[in-house]
């Protein structure tokens, strides 16, 4: 089948979506069509590094409420669609992510370092995968001397090895190693 279309067949993209994408976003709601709050921070599981959702600010009553990734149907480079206003809540009735909201878990400026203990750099940003809101790459910045060498670093959610409050940890990274100087066999 290879790539080929299929009619009646339903595709489903996902998408990577850095984190400048997912902030700051209007949430529209289907049933009236109109925007019913903005979405202003990530919730992150940082046991799982997955965005549990986002807090927001109520257009009505101006007050803080919380969409759960799973409410959203749909990311439009409008904002955020929901079904209606009501799956918006007080971020006191979810008893299951109190324990996450509570550790406040911010992923950008976060300090890097491998296994082995050299500094690698803080995260500069992020990339989501929609689908699941799990966040599949970090972006690290280097310090200024470094980042004349090997500028900034994307690193893959499978070379964490551990978070925690203060630092992520990575596998250690390879280093590039120079090529050797050949001489060419009509000069030798």
């Amino acid at each position: 089948m290879g790539g080929a279309y299929l009619p009646g067949t339903r595709y489903t993209v996902s998408m990577l979506q850095l984190s400048g994408a997912l902030q700051n976003k209007p949430v529209m709601s289907l049933r009236t069509g109109t925007q019913v709050a903005v979405a202003s921070a990530p919730i992150f599981n940082p046991n799982n590094l997955k965005v549990e959702g986002f807090y927001c600010t109520d257009r009505f009553e101006k007050k803080q409420l919380v969409l759960l990734y799973q409410d959203i149907r749909d990311i439009i480079p409008q904002g955020f669609v929901v079904d209606d206003h009501d799956v918006l809540v007080d971020a006191d009735e979810l008893i299951r992510l109190k324990d996450v909201m509570k550790l406040s878990f911010e992923l950008i400026g976060k300090q890097v370092e491998t296994v082995s203990k050299h500094k690698v750099g803080k995260v500069s940003d992020y990339a989501t995968e929609t689908t699941t809101m799990y966040v599949q790459k970090i972006y690290v910045s280097q310090s200024l001397l470094k980042s004349f060498t090997g500028g900034s670093l994307s690193i893959d959610r499978n070379q964490i090895v551990e978070i925690t409050n203060r630092r992520i940890i990575i596998n250690d990274l390879v280093q590039p190693t120079p090529a050797p100087a050949t001489v060419p066999t009509a000069l030798a």
